[in-house]
């Protein structure tokens, strides 16, 4: 086949017989029960993959690769290597002795390499350990847990023995805990003694208490601890204390604390269990949420096919290669690519514990990929702005061997093109072949929406743009009344039904919601709340969160180009670009910039230089309001720009400090950087609002 057909024809198939394509990337999954029913378009609220399939997830994740069988071979179950047989000549073969997963902890100072064998004895006795405790297949345990280990043995392990796992973004405060567990109404919570960030710890067990005490639902019979070094240490209640009553569903009992290492102690390893494709593998709740949050399911069948593919297709990775992916495993991105795909794709997967900068220093992401040799690494344009910012000219990167890379993925937000050419001209000027890929997708799609397919066929890069539709996706964008535009016409981007495997099959507990969230606004369609336009060759620009649009004077202006535009300026390392109102004009967009470490320029030259910008770029009617210079912008632990919370404080609104944040600090500041402006006092936070 020729090489520039493989996309097209990949992509139109995944459309135009949807049941064909899917049924022969689930020939890469290892089934219980293969599927003979790819896909039932009837079900409610969405339609169902691999309805009548079974299979574990774990199994496929890990056990597979020790006996190294083929799917063709089927799923028989192996025999799981003990901790004190692993690495010797008797253990299983196959990539038995393959790393699956290299923690590093820039924080500590630690390193480990768990090989696949080892990975395996550690998930089946923590199994084994939990089922010990009375977890069945269908209970919920919430994780919350930092960037360690125990994090990835926790969440394989549920998915071993059919329990929904929940992860909780570590150091989250507790009433978004507490609100998580009132959701989810877990059996059990897997935390640790703390978490580490730069220049301070963070005492998990305290915030689990205070979340408990704020549940309204009935507490989970046990919560295990993982201690670790540097923590107080907790004294807890005997493992045999805690199996001696197993409370039925009518009591209620305050949970019983175990310690990590006294629960797993001469636990028996579980073997996997085989459960329904449909059946959901964990819930991941949207960041950010007030009131009720909304907790996306994922279920097993589909979204080991998914993945798989993925990680072939998208990414260009196999089995032995090693993927560096930055993120944590509380978000979308640290499930997918940092656990399961890497795994399920017989791959070696990077846990990294530390920042992009100051842990030590911007060489930190470089130096992981000189040591490890990562073939693959996928990280946030927020990222690569904070080391461009400190190491402009990536002096630092240029002392480390990157010639393993093969290609740089982003996601989380778009990848603006100055930062692109950036990672193109100066980070890897030493490598002009490696690919830089920004590419789309969310939480509830927990893959890929839009993407330069490096494995199918690697195409022609567009800067700021993210690409083209992933074979599965059916995109659209359409106008408010539910009609599409023209190319280079910004409207709401979404999905025709039915969504490809992978995606959310709906919102725990709550089937009315995820209609009304997801499927009302455009009827056949999935709503992907974001903006965006598809140019003449169908690469699509993602502009921003369909409510980042400006309504200035009768014209919707997108805030996603106008920053597109103030990005550009040689002084601006970064910036965003929000809407406040406007008696006459509605609203009027201000552009809070923070500059490069080595920028030289005035206030006043640089809000005139900016303004000229977006005029020359957007047309007349995109007329900044003002330029204001910040030291930071607010953004969430996963790199998001906090703009909504800055349009309220700018529009002088109430507002609450985000649960997702990263720095209080940074947004406090930005507050009083605004309230001195008007000459009004800024006021202390409530205790309340500040997070743990």
């Amino acid at each position: 086949m020729n090489a520039k057909q493989e996309y097209r024809p990949a992509y139109q198939t995944s459309l135009v017989d949807p049941s064909d394509f899917w049924r022969t990337a689930a020939e890469a999954v290892s089934w219980d029960v293969p599927p003979t029913q790819i896909l039932d378009a009837t079900a409610r609220p969405t339609a169902r993959w691999f309805p009548d399939a079974r299979l574990n997830t774990s199994y496929n994740a890990l056990d597979r690769h020790v006996r190294d069988i083929t799917p063709e071979e089927g799923s028989t179950q192996v025999e799981v290597p003990q901790p004190d047989s692993v690495g010797s000549p008797t253990a299983p073969g196959g990539r038995a002795h393959q790393p699956a997963l290299i923690y590093d902890s820039a924080m500590t100072g630690a390193s480990r390499t768990y090989t696949y064998a080892e990975l395996l004895a550690e998930v089946a006795q923590f199994a084994g350990a939990m089922l010990r405790l009375g977890v069945r297949t269908g209970d919920r345990v919430v994780i919350y847990l930092p960037m360690i280990p125990e994090a990835v043995v926790a969440m394989l392990a549920c998915a071993r023995i059919g329990a929904v796992h929940s992860v909780v973004f570590g150091g989250f405060a507790a009433h978004e805990l507490a609100a998580r567990i009132d959701d989810a109404q877990p059996t059990l919570i897997v935390t640790a003694s703390g978490g580490l960030e730069p220049g301070r710890q963070i005492e998990y067990p305290p915030i689990v208490l205070q979340a408990l005490d704020l549940t309204k639902t009935a507490a989970p019979r046990h919560v295990v601890v993982k201690q670790r070094e540097g923590f107080p240490v907790i004294r807890f209640a005997t493992p045999q204390a805690a199996t001696d009553h197993l409370p039925d569903s009518s009591e209620t009992v305050a949970a019983q604390w175990l310690d990590w290492e006294d629960m797993i102690r001469d636990a028996e390893p579980a073997d996997p269990v085989p459960v329904a494709a449909t059946d959901p593998l964990y819930i991941l709740y949207t960041s950010g949420t007030t009131g009720r949050p909304k907790g996306v399911i994922r279920d097993n069948g589909g979204h080991a096919v998914a993945l798989t593919w993925s990680m072939r297709n998208i990414y260009d990775v196999g089995p032995g290669q090693v993927m560096l992916t930055t993120s944590d495993i509380g978000w979308v991105v640290g499930h997918s690519y940092i656990v399961y795909a890497p795994l399920l794709a017989g791959a070696t997967t990077v846990l990294f514990e530390g920042k992009p900068v100051g842990t030590p220093d911007s060489a930190t992401y470089w130096r992981l990929v000189e040591k490890y040799g990562v073939h693959v690494m996928f990280t946030a344009p927020t990222a690569l702005r904070a080391i461009r910012r400190i190491d402009p000219d990536a002096a630092l990167a240029h002392e480390h061997d990157l010639s393993s890379l093969r290609a740089l993925f982003c996601a989380g937000e778009r990848l603006d093109p100055p930062t692109y050419d950036w990672v193109r001209d100066t980070l890897l000027a030493d490598h002009p072949g490696t690919p830089v890929v920004d590419h789309w997708w969310q939480t509830e799609t927990g893959w890929p929406i839009c993407a330069d397919p490096i494995g199918l066929q690697e195409l022609p890069i567009k800067p700021g743009s993210a690409s083209v539709p992933v074979p599965g996706y059916r995109l659209r964008v359409l106008d408010y009344e539910g009609r599409a535009v023209a190319p280079g016409t910004e409207g709401n981007i979404v999905i025709g039904l039915p969504m490809p495997p992978g995606t959310l099959t709906g919102l725990w507990g709550d089937d009315e919601r995820f209609a009304r969230s997801y499927l009302s606004a455009y009827p056949g369609h999935y709503l992907t709340g974001d903006s965006g336009y598809f140019d003449e060759d169908g690469y699509l620009f993602v502009l921003g969160r369909s409510d980042d649009v400006i309504n200035m004077a009768g014209h919707r202006l997108s805030a996603g180009g106008i920053e597109a535009a103030v990005a550009g300026h040689d002084a601006v390392a970064e910036c965003a670009v929000i809407g406040v109102p406007d008696e006459l004009k509605g609203q009027r967009p201000i552009a809070y910039v923070v500059l490069k470490t080595a920028a030289d320029i005035t206030p006043d030259r640089l809000r005139d230089e900016v303004i000229a910008r977006v005029r020359d770029q957007i047309g007349a009617i995109a007329t900044l309001h003002d330029v204001v210079i910040v030291a930071s912008l607010p953004k969430t632990r996963s790199g998001k720009i906090l703009r909504r919370t800055m349009r309220q404080i700018a529009a002088d609104e109430a507002w609450e400090m985000p649960a997702t944040i990263e720095d209080p600090a940074v947004l406090l500041a930005f507050e009083d950087q605004i309230l001195t402006s008007r000459g009004t006092t800024p006021q202390p936070p409530s205790p309340d609002d500040s997070p743990a």
